[in-house]
């Protein structure tokens, strides 16, 4: 019998709009990381990411909720450009957040289940007839 202390609960959430995905764990990442570098490029570059990936992200997130979550603008001869969260791209972040810290939550009080472990049963596989009689 399997028991929670090698195997433990586990998912994923992700926020849908009209049946459509718009953000999971990563494009949290991806806003978490605009929202504190104040740029797209800065943000791509410490999360490992393509410049082109976040912003196709960005846009993806745009085409589904006909919103901007994320403002851009234009540097000029003193310096780059910047970028900041919209509101409903910070109230998105912070619906992600407050989910992820539901499941986190859950999960932990997953381990035990009415004051009893948390046991996987395997079933047990059918014996094999021998062949030739």
């Amino acid at each position: 019998m399997l028991t929670h202390k090698k195997h433990k609960p586990s998912g994923k959430i992700w926020i849908e709009y009209r049946g459509k995905p718009i953000l999971g764990k990563g494009g949290a990442e991806i806003l978490r990381e605009i929202e504190t570098q104040q740029s797209l490029s800065k943000a791509a570059e410490k999360l490992g990411m393509s410049y082109r990936y976040v912003w196709n992200y960005i846009q993806k997130i745009h085409r589904v909720l006909g919103e901007r979550v994320v403002e851009t603008h234009k540097g000029g001869k003193s310096g780059g450009g910047g970028a900041r969260l919209t509101e409903t791209g910070k109230s998105l972040l912070d619906e992600y957040t407050r989910l992820e810290g539901c499941l986190s939550e859950f999960l932990a009080g997953a381990k035990t289940m009415g004051g009893e472990r948390l046991e996987i049963k395997r079933k047990k596989s059918s014996q094999r007839k021998s062949s030739g009689s």
